[in-house]
């Protein structure tokens, strides 16, 4: 136990020692971002210059066609992009870093089909609820997939084993897409007004569902930013979180609500897309090492990229018809799944 804590110093500090190299990328990344957001306004139905893009942020000009479709059209579903993205990636980086378990994704373990599930319900029971009413039906749905998803992989001997969580999210998810599906289908009027939203969708996104969804999210963020040191200790082993005097029960409840946050709000806005929270936290965690005071901000910067990204190629593989994000980060995600699944989990 002593050697354990040592060592978790050790790499603390050692950590510590490459921020001045960390800074500077996060600040490269953002402004990654910043150029994807750009050249994704510019793409769609009609191609607009980038500096008609910066004149109708800066300078808007409500009697010009243009300015108008990237302020009430462009700019929403954007900007919901980088929210859905942020809040994917950040919760899977939790995820992750509390089980242990590197197949650890919101839509692997079930909880972006409960929400979803639970946001299609009140469709069909209410017809057309405020986005109050969808928000709620989707923080509950997610926390009830969470429960139920953990609940399932502490059965038996060994507790919550990354394998366990695996198949309960794998079983949970079959389950509850196969009920959705049941009522759209049987339901003509609730398939018409989410077809696009069940399969995960930035189209028709504007700025008042934006924000209503957007403070729920960026409380998760904020949250998962500020409890990110204790999953790094947490990440290193339950023994050494306990023997550097962390309540691990108190940070895990926390740190489950910045999940149900992040994730249900990020349903809510867009839909359940999937393998946002698998790919990025990897690709976060191979650049900027093991602390979870890096894995998760940096998380959320390339989470907005990778969700901006695949909304463009979405929409240009058919162009001028368009596929939902939540299809092409399936085709993207799928590989990757399989290559954890066969390299890192067996190992």
């Amino acid at each position: 136990m002593a050697v354990q804590v040592k060592q978790a110093h050790s790499n603390t500090t050692r950590l510590l020692g490459r921020r001045s190299l960390l800074l500077p990328g996060l600040a490269v990344a953002a402004g990654l971002l910043v150029l994807c957001l750009v050249w994704s306004i510019t793409l769609g139905a009609a191609d607009i210059k980038p500096e008609t893009v910066f004149n109708a942020l800066l300078h808007y000009d409500s009697t010009q066609f243009e300015h108008l479709i990237i302020r009430t059209v462009r700019l929403p579903r954007v900007l919901s992009g980088v929210v859905v993205g942020a809040g994917l990636a950040a919760a899977g980086a939790i995820m992750q870093g509390l089980t242990r378990n590197p197949l650890a994704d919101s839509g692997i373990l079930g909880i972006n089909a409960g929400a979803a599930f639970a946001v299609v319900m009140s469709v069909y029971l209410i017809g057309d609820p405020p986005m109050s009413i969808y928000a709620l039906a989707a923080l509950i749905g997610a926390a009830a997939a969470a429960l139920i998803v953990y609940g399932l992989g502490s059965l038996g001997r060994g507790g919550a084993t990354p394998l366990r969580l695996t198949l309960a999210g794998v079983i949970l998810t079959s389950f509850v897409s196969s009920l959705t599906t049941a009522i759209l289908i049987q339901d003509q009027e609730t398939l018409d007004k989410i077809r696009f939203w069940t399969a995960g969708s930035l189209a028709g996104r504007d700025m008042e569902l934006l924000r209503q969804m957007t403070p729920i999210v960026l409380a998760g963020l904020v949250g998962s930013v500020l409890i990110s040191r204790q999953i790094t200790t947490i990440s290193l082993g339950e023994d050494v979180a306990k023997g550097l005097g962390q309540n691990t029960l108190l940070v895990k409840a926390v740190a489950a609500v910045m999940v149900v946050l992040l994730a249900g709000g990020s349903v809510a806005l867009a839909g359940p897309i999937g393998f946002v929270g698998l790919i990025v936290p990897h690709v976060a965690r191979f650049v900027v090492g093991v602390d979870y005071r890096w894995i998760i901000p940096s998380s959320m910067i390339l989470g907005g990229i990778l969700i901006t990204v695949a909304d463009v190629a979405a929409r240009l593989v058919l162009r001028p018809q368009e596929l939902p994000v939540g299809i092409m980060m399936a085709v993207l995600g799928a590989p990757f799944f399989i290559f954890l699944a066969r390299w890192k989990v067996r190992r």
